[in-house]
């Protein structure tokens, strides 16, 4: 069902939200990009006459217990985001301090159309993760219509974001706005017909996007490879990397990884010259060397001049762009000027006519940091679960809504 097809007036909508918003130290919200994102599905369903009961996490309350093991509230609350929401939906949010029970009942009983009301926590409830299927029905009971827009939790198999909706018809369960222009534009990005295709992974390890790397050369015709994981292919192929992170264990995965790119006819670009430093800090002292030859005592942290125009050429001879992960530490400032690049380079491309998604944390900050979001086709909210949507899984997320899990 798609969610312009439902008749919400006079009713309640259950929408798993993603509120796992950053915190500061007085924990006001540092960046509410997730908030953003989930206001048009809240908005729509307010202004056809319905109500809004909003659901989500925030951090990992039963993994950072108090001392006496108990949950720490205090930090965990999505009181937090309580006070926020009324600024930006421009209504009265009321706030329920538990996730079900006859409280919270009494709470949705009340909710006129136009108002919103949200939940506590549901990782405070340990049947969260698990999946659990009673808890899942308390919260089911809560709403008349089931609609998830939490992209980034669409790769648990929560209780929330999962088994709550096999207690929907499939008339009276959806996705929201951001879930379906997740779906949408990342589809888009695996199955464009508009090439060349090119996609740039970065990050530490070859490990983490092993599977991603693997998908990507059915897909691709070029694909770039920075940031840590670079060195193990350097290393695998006898360079001298120094210090640079690298896992000796994956070595043989890498050489087989560019056998299979050569076999399918994928060209691969990994980084000739980095940023070296003799330390891992931003203070460090630094100089410029080729990636197979990097001195004892120092290591890679970012990719070099000559790199970076490699890549950017090819990115902008692309039509299709998929960009997730860094080029080297983008943390530290002195050595993030391959990141930078590269979200200049997708930039300019998306700006010629290519089609460009940016996903992955680092690869979305570089973007936002540059004021660059406006400026690609599509920027996700979904760190692992655009990952995984891209390996070819099956996200249990979407697959309940869609009933291959009722």
């Amino acid at each position: 069902m798609n969610i312009k097809d439902i008749d919400f007036k006079g009713k309640k909508a259950l929408i798993r939200v993603d509120f796992n918003v950053p915190l500061d130290a007085d924990f006001n919200i540092t960046d509410d990009t997730r908030i953003q994102a989930a206001l048009p599905t809240i908005r729509h369903i307010l202004d056809n006459g319905g109500s809004a009961i909003l659901m989500s996490h925030l951090g990992r309350p039963l993994k950072k217990l108090n001392a006496d093991g108990t949950i720490n509230t205090r930090k965990f609350t999505l009181r937090h985001v309580a006070g926020y929401l009324p600024n930006v939906l421009n209504c009265i949010v009321k706030f329920a301090d538990h996730t079900t029970g006859e409280e919270t009942e009494q709470y949705v009983a009340a909710l006129k159309a136009g108002e919103v009301l949200l939940l506590e926590n549901t990782r405070f409830h340990k049947g969260e993760k698990k999946g659990d299927e009673a808890f899942a029905k308390e919260l089911s009971k809560l709403g008349d219509i089931y609609i998830n827009d939490a992209f980034g939790t669409a790769h648990r198999a929560h209780a929330s974001t999962t088994t709550v909706a096999n207690y929907f018809a499939p008339e009276n369960r959806a996705f929201g706005f951001l879930m379906e222009n997740e779906i949408k534009n990342a589809t888009r990005a695996l199955h464009s017909e508009d090439r060349p295709i090119t996609a740039i992974t970065g990050g530490a390890k070859v490990s983490d996007k092993l599977l991603l790397l693997e998908s990507l050369l059915d897909r691709v015709n070029n694909l770039i490879i920075g940031g840590g994981m670079a060195y193990t292919f350097a290393k695998a192929q006898g360079g001298k990397i120094g210090n640079s992170l690298c896992e000796e264990d994956k070595l043989d995965l890498a050489l087989d990884l560019l056998k299979k790119a050569k076999a399918k006819g994928v060209n691969i670009y990994l980084p000739t010259d980095n940023k070296i430093a003799d330390t891992f800090a931003n203070d460090a002292n630094s100089k410029f060397a080729a990636t197979n030859n990097i001195p004892d005592g120092w290591m890679g942290l970012d990719i070099g001049p000559e790199s970076i125009d490699t890549f950017k050429k090819v990115i902008l001879d692309s039509k299709t762009i998929l960009w997730n992960g860094p080029m080297g530490v983008f943390e530290f400032e002195n050595f993030a000027t391959g990141t930078k690049s590269i979200a200049e380079a997708v930039a300019a491309s998306t700006a010629q006519g290519a089609f460009s998604l940016v996903g992955g944390g680092d690869s979305v900050a570089a973007v936002k940091q540059m004021g660059l979001g406006d400026k690609v086709s599509f920027v996700s909210t979904g760190g692992g679960a655009m990952l995984e949507f891209l390996e070819g899984k099956e996200l249990p997320g979407i697959a309940a809504i869609q009933g291959a899990m009722a």
